[in-house]
């Protein structure tokens, strides 16, 4: 398997190259069950986003990173959209977005009432591990500003392709598209 090595603020990560369903190939990025790689982004994206009053994130890569920065900076909650309505969401926010480079389709993300009130009036910092097309952060600032929020930052771990040329997000690493 072809490795993609790539350095994060002083930690290095090899990434397997995979194939995409679209036919591209990617560097994957999984925090999932990394907990020394999880601990080292989210206290340095920490540093990027203490502006902050809330933090979001969508379910699930960006779940551990975002607990991780939001213990750093005391917050005590921090708001999650997922994939899929649950039942405690009936009284949430919903959007549709346009599909991700990994997913190759459309999808939607909901918001509970309690996570949209946490964002009421406050700067929210969009926190995820790897932003590309950009498409699901469309997504994540509108429900910011359904919430009534005002995005504050833009934070990724990684910004992959052209969005490293984006110049209203924050990252702590580049990835390029194979």
């Amino acid at each position: 398997m072809k490795i993609f090595k790539v350095n994060i603020k002083g930690f290095n990560a090899e990434l397997p190259v995979i194939p995409l369903p679209s036919g591209a190939k990617i560097a994957f990025f999984n925090l999932h069950g990394n907990v020394a790689l999880t601990e080292h982004c989210g206290k340095e994206l920490a540093k990027l986003v203490s502006d902050c009053d809330v933090l979001l994130t969508a379910e699930s890569k960006g779940l551990q990173l975002t607990h991780v920065i939001a213990r750093e900076l005391g917050h005590p909650f921090y708001a999650v959209a997922r994939k899929s309505k649950k039942l405690y969401m009936q009284d949430g926010l919903e959007v549709d977005i346009q599909s991700s480079i990994t997913t190759g389709r459309e999808q939607k993300l909901y918001l509970s009432a309690h996570d949209a009130q946490l964002m009421r009036g406050k700067k929210v910092g969009i926190i995820d591990d790897v932003v590309s097309t950009g498409n699901s952060l469309v997504g994540l600032e509108k429900l910011v500003e359904m919430s009534g929020g005002t995005v504050m930052k833009k934070a990724f771990v990684l910004a992959e392709g052209k969005a490293a040329e984006r110049s209203d997000i924050c990252y702590l690493g580049v990835i390029p598209l194979l």
